[in-house]
């Protein structure tokens, strides 16, 4: 196992702080970085992905809802730990499937997010997409201070917000690309149709195996080598504490 501040030997360094660990000890992740991507608006491929996804989340839950499912339940924990009210702010996973079970379905943005929210639906488990080119040095899961800038879309203008004090975010050099854990994703990182190179981070809480993690992550892996042939994929090493 990598060092528990060490994600994977990936292009960028990846750290998870001693507090989230000691928050989460169930808590573990899973790096994909991608390059030579083509990204674009959403398309027949990624669709029929989206469905798949949807059947296979229908047939795990078997009647029940999102949250009665043993990791969305872990997830829950994790965040009324930091103070989130996991009903109010759901993770990204429980988010992803309550829209799936909908009338609507899943929402389609362009091809590489509509294939990481497929992945995300089939395993229940949050998965996130972040642009390499627009990110500034290492990513870090810590506990915010609060003085963090978010950069986030309010009435169709950008707007800088900061998390709560204490609450999980995940940042780099220039603030938070993503606040509580996976809730809400910034708009400076988000993977756009421009968008060539991609990090992709896929984590789990206990009772979820390593095993479940590991094979979430290859078929995320698979699928952007069918969508992008000549892309460059590097799957990086589990971190788990």
């Amino acid at each position: 196992m990598p060092s528990p501040s060490q994600v994977s030997d990936l292009t960028r360094t990846l750290h998870v702080s001693d507090e989230v660990r000691a928050l989460a000890p169930g808590f573990g992740c899973l790096a994909v970085e991608a390059h030579g991507l083509t990204n674009g608006p959403s398309d027949e491929a990624g669709a029929a992905l989206l469905d798949d996804a949807t059947r296979r989340l229908i047939a795990r839950l078997d009647g029940r809802t999102p949250q009665d499912d043993p990791h969305i339940a872990a997830w829950r924990a994790a965040y009324t730990a930091f103070g989130s009210k996991p009903s109010r702010t759901r993770n990204s996973a429980e988010a992803l499937a309550r829209r799936a079970l909908a009338d609507g379905g899943l929402p389609r943005i362009n091809r590489l997010v509509d294939l990481y929210n497929a992945i995300s639906v089939a395993h229940l488990i949050p998965v996130g997409g972040e642009d390499l080119d627009r990110i500034q040095g290492g990513m870090r899961l810590v506990r915010a201070t609060g003085d963090e800038p978010f950069a986030t879309a309010a009435g169709g203008a950008e707007v800088i917000e900061h998390p709560d004090a204490g609450e999980v975010v995940w940042c780099d050099d220039e603030g938070v690309t993503c606040r509580r854990w996976n809730w809400r994703q910034g708009v400076r990182t988000r993977l756009t149709e421009d968008s060539v190179s991609a990090l992709f981070l896929l984590e789990r809480m206990a009772p979820m195996s390593l095993d479940e993690l590991a094979a979430a992550g290859s078929e995320l892996a698979e699928a952007l080598h069918r969508a992008c042939p000549d892309a460059r994929i590097e799957v990086g090493e589990i971190w788990s504490p």
